[in-house]
């Protein structure tokens, strides 16, 4: 086997007497579909936090294509290839779509401020070609503060791709979004990195689209890793069914 895109070995984090991360190892191998499972505060955007470089680890290290990125700050780890998108999008309401687009490359680009992006025509054709992929090209013009929550979400994922990173973090990509768009807009989501060799980890709730999306599941509870598996065999598992899905049934005598 290859050496893992990811490898996070004995990650612990301690917030007082809260237990976020006991002893996480984990390895992700470029052009996996992972999807980290759990109930809320079991650690999983904890986790997420730690690969990125806003939580620092207590102990442990966290590698990306074999460098250690532990010490690293946000900024230096998203430079490296490390994208994510999160639960709430962070999004500029005031601007269009498009300049929302723009702001993302300008920041990528670093030294360039938005206006010297927003003249440039390559820019523009580079934010156009993501919004494509994202079908959201009817939006380019309009303000954020206009759109719906999953055109918005849609929209973070998008701006989080102006990097070409080799690694994605969606934190909760269909928290807000109804029940009738969770599937449209994943599929969407999906199609949208399978254009480009990308490795996507993404926190979910809805084990449905867990079974559909996942190549590969990882369950959290309490700080810990209690099962790492394909999706069927994942959400079989005892104590994933006990403490993250609810359906193993308990019997007192």
């Amino acid at each position: 086997m290859t050496a893992p895109l990811l490898r996070a070995s004995g990650l612990e984090k301690r917030f007082g007497a809260l237990v976020a991360a006991s002893a996480i190892t984990l390895d992700v191998q470029a052009g996996e579909r992972v999807s980290l499972i759990g109930s809320n505060g079991a650690g999983k955007t904890t986790f997420v936090n730690m690969i990125t470089g806003y939580l620092k680890p207590d102990a442990g290290r966290i590698e990306l294509a074999g460098r250690d990125i532990t010490p690293l700050d946000p900024r230096a780890i998203t430079r490296l290839g490390v994208a994510r998108s999160f639960q709430i999008p962070q999004l500029y309401p005031a601007l269009s779509v498009l300049d929302n687009m723009l702001v993302a490359i300008a920041c990528q680009e670093n030294r360039l401020s938005f206006w010297q992006v927003a003249r440039r025509a390559d820019a523009v054709a580079r934010a156009d070609a993501l919004l494509e992929r994202f079908t959201l090209l009817e939006h380019r013009e309009r303000l954020v503060a206009e759109l719906p929550g999953g055109v918005r979400k849609l929209l973070d994922i998008a701006m989080a791709l102006t990097g070409e990173p080799q690694l994605l973090l969606l934190d909760e990509p269909t928290s807000g979004v109804s029940a009738e768009e969770k599937f449209p807009m994943m599929e969407i989501v999906m199609t949208a990195v399978g254009a480009q060799p990308l490795t996507v980890l993404f926190v979910e709730h809805d084990m449905d689209i867990v079974e559909r999306y996942a190549d590969r599941v990882v369950a959290f509870y309490s700080g810990r890793i209690i099962a790492d598996a394909a999706p069927q065999a994942a959400l079989a598992a005892d104590e994933v069914r006990r403490y993250v899905t609810g359906t193993l049934e308990v019997t007192t005598c």
